[in-house]
């Protein structure tokens, strides 16, 4: 880049770098950004498709979740890492709905390329954008349908919605009984009234080797350990002391010398350490505890006479579950061997698993449970559990939020329409941009009917139709072509996870759409090969979706 300054040309940039302004720089960025919405697109709906993504170590992950794709896709173009970020800002606010959000940007993306092509400026789309979003956002709620958090029958819809097309058609109505009991257990009433969902208390423990229907819930969690004494019983009810401390004895915080003259005195030591340690066994035992949970060590003898006596002892125990003992058995964590008393226990039962090795903790009271996850195998295991994780954002999304929307592409279809209608009321080349905001909401329905093998056009003129008779659930239902009432059908969607990805959409195209000058920094490479280090490419060029390779 130069610029003259009194007749001579003043140098600003380095000899190797590059610019690319204007036009080209912003159709370098939008095929940039809708490329990584064509690689995800065909995941969408319940007849997507998976992909397999293999890693440079030849680790093999399939699945047809999009936030996990975009992860594991070796990604080196700076536009192409905006639009994931859009699928990370909707995983960690919503929980899914990550494919949609990137198909919806490289869709609002294309579309403003030919407004641009019309030579409607940058700025009067992002206005027409940001209008249409906000006004979108309003007549989702205007569409939604209001529930109770404890209609189990509807949040079991959106469950089964939600892990439909994710390996578990078969069991789905098992696991989304799981889930909805899961969020159940861990839902609270806030001091206003509203609902409000603890999801940290809820565990995936995931176990491969057996079929899907051997899942199921523990109310409670589990530890990976086993018992302290092989004399000690496997299976408990009663009173648990947690301790985060040791049960031994003290050692002496500095470096000490003893010179022994007689044997006798070294008996004496040991007896009187003998002596403490039968003390603190009994200290405990006259807490009245049947259990005793230890994040640290338990001596030899004190595990020889706990198993005497009957008691269960675990040492070693994780921090984590240590702490997590005050949800699952409302017991208190003790720091000082001495503030051991009955005030400190908690209630529930232990249960040894020989199989997994493991302890099984469960309480009726329990604040926190645990979903026990199976599969044939570890690939099935691993996209069962981000189904799984996914069903239980967007179940607690709704049992916060108090509000869902018919899927099936109804809700797209019926915002898409009413933003029409809005559309006329806008001045200006905003106009455009509302039109082409709400062309784009209808991708969803396009490709739900296409991944389907279905004609998209055919299938969004029925869908039109049916709204303008005034059918605000019409969706289509992936499995016969059919325009139905997905409401009633029980494809059913949370609302607030449809909001926010109609705005992260927004947000991302708005990004790309305000970028009319890209500057390549001396030495990078701008040939678009994802080996050279990821500069944002020449005319044409990705800047380095290498990656992409690796996915079939």
């Amino acid at each position: 880049m130069s610029q003259r300054m009194q007749g001579q040309p003043m140098i600003v940039l380095g000899d190797d770098a590059e610019r690319m302004k204007d036009e080209d720089a912003q159709s370098h960025n939008i095929s940039a950004a809708r490329a990584v919405a064509e690689a995800v697109r065909s995941t969408l709906g319940p007849k997507g498709m998976d992909k397999m993504l293999v890693s440079s170590l030849g680790d093999v992950t399939i699945t047809n979740d999009g936030v996990t794709i975009l992860d594991e896709m070796d990604i080196d173009n700076p536009t192409a890492e905006m639009i994931v970020e859009v699928a990370d800002t909707q995983e960690e606010e919503a929980g899914d709905g990550t494919t949609t959000a990137v198909a919806l940007a490289g869709e609002l993306l294309k579309n403003a390329e030919e407004l641009l092509d019309q030579d409607i400026h940058p700025t009067a789309i992002i206005n027409g954008f940001d209008l249409a979003s906000e006004r979108a956002r309003d007549e989702i709620d205007a569409v939604a349908t209001e529930i109770d958090p404890e209609d189990t029958e509807v949040l079991r819809n959106v469950a089964e919605t939600c892990m439909t097309g994710k390996g578990s058609e078969i069991d789905k109505e098992l696991l989304a009984d799981l889930v909805v009991k899961a969020v159940e257990n861990v839902t609270v009433e806030a001091e206003d009234g509203s609902s409000v969902v603890d999801l940290e208390y809820i565990e995936v423990q995931t176990h491969e080797g057996k079929s899907v229907s051997n899942s199921h819930l523990l109310e409670g969690t589990i530890i990976d350990d086993e018992p302290a004494h092989e004399d000690m019983p496997t299976t408990v009810e009663g009173d648990v002391l947690v301790l985060n401390t040791p049960l031994e004895v003290q050692s002496a915080e500095a470096n000490t010398q003893l010179n022994v003259e007689d044997p006798s005195q070294l008996q004496k030591f040991v007896e009187r350490e003998e002596e403490q340690l039968r003390a603190l066994a009994e200290h405990v035992m006259d807490s009245g505890a049947d259990v005793v949970l230890c994040q640290k060590g338990i001596d030899d003898l004190i595990q020889h006479i706990f198993a005497k006596n009957g008691i269960l002892a675990v040492e070693r125990v994780k921090k984590s579950k240590i702490e997590l003992m005050k949800e699952v058995l409302d017991a208190r964590i003790v720091s000082n061997k001495d503030a051991i008393d009955e005030s400190m226990l908690g209630y529930g039962t232990l249960t040894f698993d020989a199989e997994n090795d493991w302890f099984v903790v469960e309480s009726e009271n329990s604040h926190n449970v645990t979903i026990v996850l199976r599969g044939t195998t570890e690939h099935v295991v691993d996209e069962l559990e981000r189904g799984m994780m996914d069903a239980l954002d967007i179940v607690g999304a709704a049992v916060a939020d108090g509000r869902v929307i018919a899927g099936g592409g109804a809700v797209e279809v019926e915002v898409a329409r009413r933003i029409r209608d809005y559309a006329d009321g806008v001045s200006g080349r905003e106009q455009l941009a509302v039109e082409a905001f709400a062309d784009a909401l209808e991708l969803v329905p396009r490709t739900l009917a296409a991944n389907a093998g279905y004609d998209p056009i055919d299938t969004l003129v029925d869908l039109r139709a049916a709204h303008e008779d005034g059918d605000e659930h019409a969706g289509l239902n992936v499995y016969s072509g059919d325009v139905v009432d997905t409401f009633e059908a029980g494809v059913i969607e949370s609302g607030s996870a449809k909001r926010h990805a109609m705005s992260s959409a927004v947000e991302a195209a708005n990004l790309v759409l305000k970028i009319d000058d890209i500057i390549t920094a001396s030495g990078l490479s701008t040939e678009g090969d994802g080996d050279e280090g990821g500069a944002p490419g020449g005319p044409g060029g990705m800047g380095g979706m290498g990656g992409m390779g690796g996915m079939m």
